[in-house]
């Protein structure tokens, strides 16, 4: 009982403390004082990001100077002292060309993100609260227990009644059959594919690498095999399916994608990302693994690669980094997210207690990782020496925390949870317009598993806020322990309103809307 409830209180943060409105309003020399430490801060970051700049001006300017101020004789006896013959300039001619032709061959190519499309699930197939509990009682009619700890989860889980499962989770009791699992498919997966082909022109036929990922739907044949029967794609596709890998594994697939695009010149790439909940629901009563029937909903997402030069007109974004963090080899963190049984014999997902811990430790080490690729050259420094400090002079200085708002404009958090984005939140130190795509998409559509990434996107680009030359961050928790980090560039403003095909388009005006720590039910 003391695990479960210990569990309960990490998952999910108490209730804070409201704070009247002049009561955090601070002092004038206190503002002052932190008014004059950002202008220090903004005068070091520009001086450190901009060192190689300040250095060559002064240099190029006295050669320049120097230049000016010669004789014209003078100039022609320097050039004459060179002294170059046509052997020379030949072989000149020749080194120039060789080192060039060799970093345009060794330059890895550019991965464009042309467009992609998010599923959205039917009204009928909407969960309010109200039917939810009444499942769970008829369940669970026996556990009281069980079904009061699950009201309490969806209370504080931050969803909406307008999340979705799939039609055989309606029905009392639930019928997981292999054929209704693979209508789930066919309906999330085709639907997401019809919406991509319809948006980017692309005909089946010019499809050349398909990337599937569900992680714990796995039929024979694969979803994959699915997908190529169904749009009738090449037989010489190159398909895969992953499975197994969690919520992180949507990009998982684009990194399997972009490396096989860097083997293959002039072409693309489709990967599918969903999850199929129709044979996963938890039918027991063990409170670690009933969270999931709680925060998992329907959704997937279709996604569109190009390694061609004639898509960058059209692409929305360009991929510059993935990073991925894998703590597979501690037996905490591979345990910490579990497919098994319960003692009575029902399968189901268990999460276990140090899951936060876990998920800490994964980011920190993907943050390491990641953070010399993309943070100013003042951040890096600030780190370095605050670490030389601590390491050298044994101090007991705090370590210092990379503002990673410098290095990109938007945050796509998986919504795995509140607790995930609330913890997110206050180790990045991100406002609360950082973290709002990532809330909303928990709120309008659930957990939706390794799609949650794209539905976040779709919000920020339906709201109008992104633009030409923005960076986005894609972060993503997946069991095994793994934490994996995409990083986009937006080659063009996505200009407003946004199309039909995407999943905010009938909604966004009512977004962001205020959500209470607890939904009394």
């Amino acid at each position: 009982m003391s695990e479960t409830n210990h569990f309960f209180s990490s998952y999910f943060p108490k209730k804070k403390k409201k704070i009247h409105l002049f009561q955090i309003i601070p002092k004038m020399p206190e503002n002052s004082h932190s008014i004059k430490l950002r202008y220090i801060k903004l005068g070091y970051q520009y001086l450190v990001n901009n060192f190689l700049t300040f250095l060559l001006v002064p240099i190029m300017a006295t050669i320049l100077i120097q230049f000016l101020q010669s004789n014209p004789n003078e100039l022609i006896k320097f050039y004459n002292s060179l002294s170059f013959t046509s052997i020379h300039l030949v072989c000149s001619l020749f080194l120039v060309t060789y080192v060039t032709t060799c970093y345009i061959m060794s330059r890895p190519r550019t991965i464009y993100l042309v467009d992609y499309a998010c599923f959205l699930p039917p009204i009928t197939n909407r969960i309010p609260f109200a039917s939810f509990m009444e499942h769970a009682h008829l369940i669970l009619s026996t556990e009281p227990k069980s079904v009061r700890f699950q009201m309490k989860i969806l209370e504080r889980s931050g969803l909406s009644e307008e999340t979705a499962l799939p039609p055989p989770m309606h029905y009392i009791p639930p019928t997981p059959t292999m054929d209704l699992a693979r209508e789930e498919a066919e309906l999330v997966i085709f639907s997401a594919m019809d919406s991509l082909l319809a948006k980017t022109g692309l005909k089946p036929k010019d499809i050349d690498v398909l990337v599937v990922n569900c992680s714990l739907f796995s039929p024979t044949p694969s979803l994959s095999a699915m997908v190529i029967n169904k749009y009738k794609l090449r037989s010489n596709i190159k398909s895969f399916n992953l499975s197994g890998m969690g919520c992180s594994a949507g990009v998982i697939s684009i990194d399997l994608a972009r490396d096989i695009l860097q083997q293959y010149p002039n072409s693309n790439a489709v990967v599918i990302s969903t999850e199929i909940l129709t044979p996963n629901g938890y039918l027991g009563k063990e409170r670690s693994m009933l969270l999931t029937n709680c925060l998992f909903r329907m959704g997937g997402a279709a996604i569109l690669l190009s390694n061609k030069k004639s898509d960058r007109g059209r692409s929305k974004y360009r991929l510059l980094h993935i990073v991925r963090t894998l703590k597979g080899g501690d037996d905490k963190s591979f345990r910490c997210v579990q497919q098994q049984e319960d003692p009575e014999g029902k399968v189901g997902i268990n999460l276990c207690i140090d899951l936060m811990q876990v998920a800490g430790e994964a980011l920190k080490s993907n943050i390491t990782t990641i953070g010399p690729l993309v943070l100013p050259a003042s951040e890096q420094l600030l780190f370095l020496l605050t670490l030389i400090c601590r390491k050298l002079f044994k101090s007991n200085m705090k370590p210092y925390i990379p503002d990673f708002k410098l290095a990109f404009e938007h945050f796509c958090i998986h919504a795995g949870g509140r607790a995930v984005i609330d913890e997110l939140q206050n180790n990045l130190q991100l406002s609360t317009e950082h973290v709002e795509a990532s809330r909303m998409t928990l709120y309008r559509f659930g957990n939706t598993s390794s799609s949650s990434l794209w539905y976040e996107m779709s919000y920020i680009e339906a709201k109008g806020r992104m633009k030409k030359g923005d960076r986005i961050w894609q972060i993503a928790f997946g069991s095994g322990f793994k934490c994996n980090s995409a990083v986009w560039k937006c080659n063009k403003t996505i200009k407003l309103p946004v199309d039909d095909h995407n999943p905010w388009a009938d909604c966004i005006d009512r977004y962001p809307v205020d959500i209470p720590d607890v939904v009394r039910l």
